[in-house]
């Protein structure tokens, strides 16, 4: 089968589609035919070896696992003896390892039936983007009806769903993005749009419950001068220092005050991926793909959403049924 490997961190030129062999399941796994598969910020950062100290869990040197990808779509070819959910010929998705392939293994935990009349596409681009929102927002920022909500970095991946989120979830969402992205954020369900290119939210007379940081570039402490008493910052994706200043600083500034800034790393549930999978199906969200790509042009994928500004979600496409429901 072709996969997407990688032997040493680097620019996309160290990705390679290569023939290995296809993967076995173990006893609590699937194999998975793939259909489609989406592009996460983790994964040019797994490419890149960044920031620096994830090494120690990712390899030193060189990675530990040469694989990419972890966003799946496709039909179940094979089950592990202790598999009870499903069968093969299931069409799921959810998580797995190395999902830039023609096939791959997934835990059952990890994975949920795809609705019919989602694409799989549609499907690929919900897990770790997804998920992310819907844990930050509702778990992390435990966001109520008629709050305030500032989304920062409303046009990229996680920020895509994070507005339609907020907004399913009750919120009244601000979204910070360009100006050129503003229409897409209105019709995804925001209130007001700050261009960032000429206004820092951070500065404004205008005070926020929760601040949702998909983009984080601000200074933690502006972001808490931003909130409103008891207000709450959840942060999702960063830089290295501003996810720094998250770890060390956030339980500090938690405890000094009513305001709390928390980080959300998404845990991927069934549970959770079956109601985004259900929201979509029922049209109250909508998966954003700017791109598709073919499993021969990961690397062109992972070039652009290193560039820091795609718009939704980045689709590597597997087979020719892809789009297919």
């Amino acid at each position: 089968m072709k996969a997407a490997v990688y032997d040493r961190y680097g620019s996309p030129d160290v990705v390679e589609i290569r023939e290995i062999e296809k993967p076995v399941p173990e006893d609590d796994e699937v194999l998975v035919e793939i259909r489609a598969a989406s592009v996460n910020t983790l994964d040019w950062r797994m490419m890149r070896g960044t920031p620096f100290f994830a090494r120690a869990i990712v390899g030193w040197r060189k990675p530990k696992s040469n694989r990419l990808g972890s966003d799946v779509a496709g039909r179940i070819e094979s089950v592990g003896r202790n598999v009870t959910r499903f069968k093969p010929g299931d069409e799921v998705f959810g998580v797995c390892r190395g999902a830039f392939a023609e096939y791959a293994c997934a835990a059952e935990g990890k994975l949920a039936t795809k609705p019919a009349g989602v694409s799989f596409e549609q499907a690929a681009a919900l897990p770790v983007a997804g998920t992310t929102a819907l844990q930050g927002l509702r778990d992390r920022g435990r966001l109520r009806a008629g709050e305030q909500v500032a989304v920062d970095g409303a046009s990229g991946g996680v920020g895509t769903f994070a507005v339609q989120i907020a907004r399913f979830l009750g919120g009244e969402v601000t979204a910070i993005c360009r100006a050129r992205n503003g229409e897409a954020a209105a019709s995804m369900g925001a209130a007001r749009v700050v261009d960032y290119t000429r206004e820092d939210f951070t500065r404004e007379r205008h005070r926020y419950d929760l601040i949702f940081g998909a983009n984080a570039h601000h200074s933690i402490f502006h972001y808490r001068r931003a909130l409103r008493e008891n207000g709450r910052y959840v942060m999702a994706g960063a830089g290295g220092l501003e996810m720094l200043q998250g770890i060390l600083l956030g339980p500090v500034l938690s405890r000094i005050g009513s305001r709390k800034m928390r980080i959300v790393m998404a845990k991927i549930e069934a549970k959770d991926l079956a109601l985004l999978g259900q929201l979509v199906a029922e049209g109250k969200i909508v998966p954003s793909i700017e791109r598709r790509y073919p499993l021969s042009g990961v690397r062109d994928a992972l070039a652009y959403i290193e560039e820091g500004h795609a718009r939704g979600k980045i689709a590597i496409t597997v087979g020719g049924d892809a789009v297919k429901g």
